[in-house]
């Protein structure tokens, strides 16, 4: 009998508009290749973008926040694992798991460090040089390790922020599961199709709207980085793509200049593929960062931060520049345009990259053994997290009343 595996999303997987459902969707597929039936459960709207999980064969169910529904719901599933995406989930139904699926095996899904993408955000804003202190001390780091602290495992995409958590709050690495992107490997025949450097021009940026780190670069480009480069090239162009733009990046549209801002791309494939550089100013943030793997997996170089490149490729050389002085950014991104050879071995360095860190056929194996190793022993495994079950405790007794009240009030 195929165990099942429930996922309570906190939106519908989008991929084509957003890493994080690119992510979805891996382990989806994931799971599918393990033989788990799978249901996929959301208390979000859907939107044009969202993936239709029938066609994997994935069960979607629409539930309801703070409802005992959900409390039935688990007892007619009796699913053998949860999957929670992104802490607030696990906040809002990690307790109702706890009391209706004891025996589920509990994965909470990070994407990325909520708060530490929260704290570098505030101290960009607010003109501040981030410090571990501001972070530690953050509201919402105090919520996402307590959320840690409560599941059995936590996939972290990021191998910096895995050790982030061990060395800075003292989290065990039992808990704790360093799972990236999990992509296929590149192959000589798939380098060959590629187009060649002379069969690219200009440069793309690619960033979600939703989402503060790619507003803010796409400022930073456009008030700083671009106007040096254009003053070097004077021909060249710069296309923003990107799903959910606001009025004021699409303000920034300006052809007479060069920058070009277009939209959502619906086959990123083909955009990065005819680009010959991308280009991620990005000041804060936090995770791998999808627009930069994407660029590896079709063969386009690209200049970003060290907060862009970090966690990405470990002691690898980098498949172009990485800079957080935007003068030198844009010296690197002009120069790397103008030299075939120079770009060349970028590209090279980045097939490594894929090919060494994010090989899902290396990578899937290492999960379904982990996670059936925690499996067989889960109430060993949750005896030695005592500070997961005081929180689970005060939980219980605290979050979950507080939901009980807000369904009793609701009825009024």
């Amino acid at each position: 009998m195929a165990k099942k595996l429930l996922v309570i999303g906190h939106v519908w997987p989008e991929p084509k508009t957003t890493a994080a459902g690119c992510r979805m969707l891996q382990l989806l597929e994931t799971f599918i290749s393990f033989g788990y039936e799978i249901t996929f459960a959301s208390t979000a709207a859907k939107t044009e973008f969202s993936l239709d999980l029938n066609d994997l064969g994935v069960t979607e169910a629409a539930i309801v926040l703070n409802h005992s529904s959900f409390d039935d719901f688990l007892v007619n599933l009796r699913p053998d694992t949860v999957i929670f995406d992104r802490f607030m989930v696990e906040e809002q139904f990690g307790w109702r798991v706890t009391e209706f699926a004891p025996k589920a095996l509990r994965i909470l899904n990070t994407e990325d460090l909520h708060s530490l993408r929260k704290a570098r955000e505030e101290a960009v804003k607010k003109g501040w040089e981030f410090s571990l202190d501001q972070w530690k001390n953050h509201p919402m780091t105090l919520r996402e390790a307590s959320s840690i602290y409560r599941s059995d495992i936590t996939l972290m995409i990021s191998p910096y922020e895995m050790d982030f958590l061990q060395q800075e709050l003292a989290i065990p690495k039992a808990l704790l599961l360093h799972l990236p992107f999990l992509v296929d490997r590149i192959s000589q025949e798939t380098v060959q199709q590629w187009p060649s450097f002379e069969e690219r021009s200009d440069f793309v940026c690619i960033g979600n709207g939703k989402h503060a780190p790619n507003v803010d670069s796409i400022n930073v480009l456009k008030n700083t980085i671009w106007p040096l480069i254009r003053k070097e090239l004077p021909k060249a162009n710069l296309y923003i793509y990107g799903a959910y733009l606001s009025q004021h990046i699409r303000g920034l549209h300006d052809p007479k200049t060069g920058f070009h801002v277009v939209g959502w791309a619906e086959n990123v494939d083909n955009v990065l593929q005819k680009h010959r550089l991308l280009l991620a100013p990005l000041r804060f943030g936090a995770g791998i960062k999808g627009k930069l793997l994407d660029a590896m997996i079709h063969g386009t170089p690209s200049i970003t931060t060290p907060i862009g490149s970090e966690g990405m490729h470990i002691r690898l050389p980098w498949n172009g520049t990485v800079t957080d002085d935007w003068s030198a950014f844009a010296r690197a991104a002009v120069e790397l345009y103008q030299h075939r050879e120079q770009w060349t071995a970028a590209q090279t360095n980045g097939t490594a990259l894929i090919n060494t860190l994010y090989q899902k056929e290396t990578l899937q194996p290492q999960l379904k053994i982990h996670f059936d190793e925690v499996g067989e022993q889960l109430n060993h495994h949750r005896d030695r997290n005592f500070i997961g079950r005081l929180l689970h405790h005060e939980t219980l007794t605290s979050t979950k009343y507080l939901a009980k009240w807000i369904e009793e009030k609701s009825r009024r």
